[in-house]
């Protein structure tokens, strides 16, 4: 049997059969496992000529300027910018800041003038600032020490929140807190025991203690006796569902059996006289 040759599409899923693609070389859906190997995942880096990072931005007065001027500036009396240091894109320390910040708008006040004349939409508010131009002032480097002067915070000013208090451990090994807490219960009990004795002999006044009933505290207290409210039952039973069977043919012999109940009672034992009959007493 002749052996198998090596090549690129052995460990793809299609092998020698099918359609081969360098595409299925970097897909993993259709790579296999080699035994003994570990699964490569990943990009493949660029070339090696490839540098990475971001480009450097390109200054207005580069190193070489800076030295041709400095050659220049050697041999000559005339001040250059290389001797004023490495300026680049970024704006002197001059007047050209101060003239900037003045010719800002001040988007701000234009705003609280537009809401204050009553114009509240973006169409109105737009139109505003055409027709309106207000600058802010210019850095003035005395009004603004002035105002850092007078918001100067006190040197023993300590910022933060109070740190807790300690934990009194003394007082919680000795159980100071439980003794306090029923001393104060011990303390309420007795001045409502207090309170309690003392009502008694104010009611009574000069009767040491002793209350006596009249006819009109007694009426007073007096409740007529109500009937208890009848078992609940469904509405049906109460009306057009009563009952069809009737134990006694007529309701005189209904009334001597109930009649007869009463007299049996006394010789039965029970509370309600439907027990065994007593025996007979000596």
């Amino acid at each position: 049997m002749a052996a198998q040759v090596e090549g690129p599409f052995n460990y793809t899923a299609t092998g020698v059969l099918g359609d081969q693609r360098n595409s299925m070389l970097q897909n993993e859906l259709h790579l296999r496992d080699k035994v003994g190997h570990i699964k490569s995942r990943g990009y493949q880096l660029p070339m090696q000529s490839f540098v990475y990072g971001l480009p450097n931005e390109k200054r207005e007065y580069s190193a070489a300027d800076a030295l041709a001027s400095w050659k220049l500036s050697h041999y000559s009396l005339n001040s250059d910018p290389a001797l004023r240091g490495w300026t680049g894109n970024y704006l002197p320390k001059g007047g050209a800041s101060k003239t900037k910040a003045a010719s800002e708008r001040d988007f701000m006040t234009m705003n609280k003038a537009a809401v204050a004349d009553g114009l509240v939409t973006t169409e109105e508010t737009n139109d505003y600032r055409a027709t309106h131009d207000i600058r802010r002032s210019p850095w003035n480097r005395k009004e603004l020490s002035g105002k850092m002067r007078s918001r100067r915070l006190p040197p023993t000013m300590v910022f933060g929140i109070p740190s807790r208090p300690s934990t009194p451990i003394y007082e919680v090994i000795e159980h100071k807190y439980q003794d306090q807490w029923m001393k104060e219960r011990q303390n309420l009990l007795s001045n409502k025991r207090a309170e309690e004795v003392k009502k008694p002999e104010v009611m009574a006044g000069r009767s040491n203690g002793i209350v006596y009933e009249t006819r009109a505290s007694l009426l007073r207290t007096y409740q007529n006796p109500v009937d208890p409210a009848p078992l609940w039952q469904l509405p049906r039973f109460t009306k057009s569902a009563k009952a069809q069977i009737q134990s006694f043919r007529t309701n005189v012999d209904k009334s001597a059996s109930f009649n007869y109940l009463k007299t049996d009672r006394v010789g039965r034992q029970g509370d309600f006289g439907i027990g065994i009959y007593e025996k007979p007493k000596n």
